[in-house]
Order: C-alpha cells, then structure tokens, then sequence
C-alpha cells in the first residue's frame, strides 16, 4: 500500500509539473515581442513592451539594397496610420550581401537626410545565424505556420496585432504600401 500511494504523489507531482510548464508557456507565448528590449538606434534601451496596444510593422532593414527605397513606403504608411495606433520598427542588419555595413550613427543620418525616416529606428543586430538577435529567432522560429521561417533577405516584414502577436509576414518583394499589407495593417487597426 505504501509504495502505491508514493506512486500516485509521484504522478500527481509529474502532472502539477506538467501543467505549470503548458502555463508558463502560453505566458510567454501570450506576451508575444513584448518580452525583447533591444537598444535604440542612439544606443539606449528601448523596450518592446512600450509598444503594447499597438499595431507593430517589423522591418529588417539596409542601407545599400534594391529594396532600400522601400524607405520612402514605409514612412509614408507609418505617417497615415500613426495617429491610429500603428507603428513601424526597423532593424538594421548586414546579414545579406554586407548592404547594411555602416555604423547606428551613419544608418540614422542616411534614414533621416535620404528618406525623412520619423519611425523608431533600432541599433543594427543580426537577423539569422549564429549570432541571430533573440527577438529574430522569436520570429523566425516561435510564430507558427506561414510567418516563421529563416529571414531570406532584406526588408522582411512581420505584422503584430495589439497584444503583441505577429499574425502576418511580408516577403521583402511585398512593398509596405501594396494592397495586401495595407488591408492587413486597416484590418488589425479595426481590431
């Protein structure tokens, strides 16, 4: 009789165990980009929780790609819907073909002066490989069915609705003004 009831404490343990894990897992899968602080493009911490509320657009971006003009697209659908709740954020990187290879300083001097960029811009971090910064391996591995996936180049863009849960991605050939992101972003925006 003694070793039965240890058995049954033991599988009652196992099981509250268990069940604290599934917890903390849909804790942490709830709070979605909420839980990443990343620096600023001046260096400082900025965390992405300040975003909460929020419809989010993030982009990875670059300097010296085909798809830098993109720039002038997502400041002017950032400047249309800001008012309404919707944010873009974008990372600079220099993962694909070094197009990104300037310092913070020089990245935001070229955003502000080539194209009048006023979204929150972030300190250049890696988007894949060893060195992949935690929010990307988030993104690319932690969001599911048709938006994770490795970042294939540039300008890759992840939509978030209000509570911080990436619910679209945007191949960099997809412009941030096309209909498809537009009616996504119009579409969380009356959420």
């Amino acid at each position: 009789m003694r070793s039965y009831l240890q058995f049954l404490f033991a599988v009652r343990g196992y099981l509250l165990s268990g069940a604290l894990l599934i917890m903390a897992g849909s804790l942490l899968a709830a709070s979605g980009i909420y839980t990443f602080t990343l620096n600023s493009i001046d260096g400082k911490p900025a965390p992405l929780a300040g975003y909460k509320g929020k419809v989010v657009l993030v982009v990875n971006v670059a300097s010296q790609c085909g798809y830098t003009p993109q720039y002038s697209a997502l400041e002017a659908t950032y400047e249309k819907y800001k008012d309404q709740g919707f944010v873009i954020l974008g990372f600079p990187a220099n993962n694909f073909g070094a197009q990104e290879p300037g310092t913070n300083e020089e990245i935001k001097t070229f955003c502000t002066r080539k194209y009048s960029v006023t979204f929150p811009m972030y300190s250049k971090i890696s988007v894949k490989g060893a060195d992949q910064s935690p929010l990307y391996t988030y993104l690319t591995k932690d969001t599911g069915p048709g938006i994770a996936g490795e970042i294939k180049w540039n300008f890759t863009k992840f939509l978030v609705d209000r509570n911080g849960n990436v619910v679209r991605r945007f191949e960099p050939a997809i412009t941030p003004d096309s209909k498809e992101v537009v009616s996504a972003i119009e579409k969380q925006l009356k959420q």
